[in-house]
């Protein structure tokens, strides 16, 4: 895939003016108020790690649903410890504890998110309802209030919140993390909970709808494509909904530092739609770009640009 987007001196000044929808604030206030208080249980889980804690987590998030999720701590580290929210790529769950060990090798804490609807079905978004492979970014798209990411971003917020319980977890030190999907909704709670350390935004999916759906064909922006094809006269109705869940005017109100990654040959997130929240990004904040990878960004080389910025956040 070369680089298809913007050139590169374009998009380092890539600052569109995408207006926010009326009663944004107060749309989210009112959301995250409908449930102000998180109730969490943490079960052992023998995964045969004996140098890593890991707890089975489930947790109440949008409309008091219980959200799947695993907490690792290193053993013989005492807390409260730096701690990772984790969130979860589009079509991914939490999977399984040993997918996450780079954090507690490091020494931090990591609370890993389930995505409801998504991944193995730990976390059904409806009731009675199993996981989903796709689909999910138009579910419910005509009405904000029942729109899915209304539902995955609350679960988010109360993520950190859930974490902070932890006597294991040092809650001035919270950081929330994730690539693409998980990228989005690190950017989503970045703007939308005060008191976080950092953010670490990975190509972050569900920014600057419009534009994605207009230059990539790729999944799963492509799924706002391929609806509207078949909706012709709803672009407008479609459009006013993901203005309440757009990337761009979460990144306007973040204030926690944060690491943003790129890649120049993403046709999954284009370039421009990160570079546009990254410069809207109101707190203090870092770019690495990869300029020939696509979406799978910096793979393993992104790990130890991670784990550096993060050394240098805490010290």
């Amino acid at each position: 895939m070369a680089q298809f987007d913007l050139p590169v001196a374009e998009l380092e000044n890539y600052r569109p003016v995408v207006e926010e929808p009326a009663g944004f604030d107060a749309f989210w206030q009112s959301t995250l108020a409908s449930q102000s208080t998180v109730e969490a249980t943490f079960t052992p889980y023998d995964a045969l790690l004996p140098n890593v804690e890991v707890y089975d987590v489930r947790f109440t998030g949008f409309g008091g649903t219980p959200v799947a999720g695993w907490f690792l701590t290193p053993a013989a580290q005492a807390g409260p410890l730096p701690t990772i929210i984790q969130f979860i790529g589009y079509g991914g769950g939490r999977g399984r504890p040993h997918e996450w060990l780079v954090w507690p090798a490091a020494g931090y804490a990591v609370f890993v998110m389930d995505s409801r609807g998504q991944g193995d079905g730990d976390t059904p978004d409806l009731p009675g309802v199993g996981p989903q492979h796709v689909g999910l970014l138009t579910r419910g798209v005509l009405d904000r209030d029942q729109y899915y990411y209304r539902r995955l971003f609350t679960d988010a917020v109360r993520a950190v919140d859930a974490a902070a319980q932890r006597p294991e977890v040092d809650a001035s030190r919270i950081v929330v993390a994730g690539a693409s999907q998980g990228g989005g909704l690190a950017q989503a709670v970045a703007g939308l909970r005060t008191g976080l350390a950092g953010a670490i935004i990975d190509v972050p999916f569900l920014t600057h709808f419009r534009r994605a759906s207009e230059i990539t064909d790729g999944y799963p922006y492509r799924e706002l494509a391929d609806m509207l094809r078949a909706n012709r006269d709803r672009a407008d109705d479609v459009f006013t909904t993901l203005g309440y869940f757009d990337g761009l005017h979460f990144a306007a109100r973040g204030r926690a530092p944060a690491l943003y990654t790129v890649a120049l040959m993403d046709d999954i997130c284009p370039p421009s739609t990160v570079y546009a929240a990254y410069h809207r990004y109101a707190g203090p904040k870092r770019l690495q770009v990869w300029p020939y990878n696509g979406h799978e960004s910096g793979d393993t080389f992104q790990p130890p640009i991670n784990l550096r910025w993060l050394r240098d956040l805490f010290a």
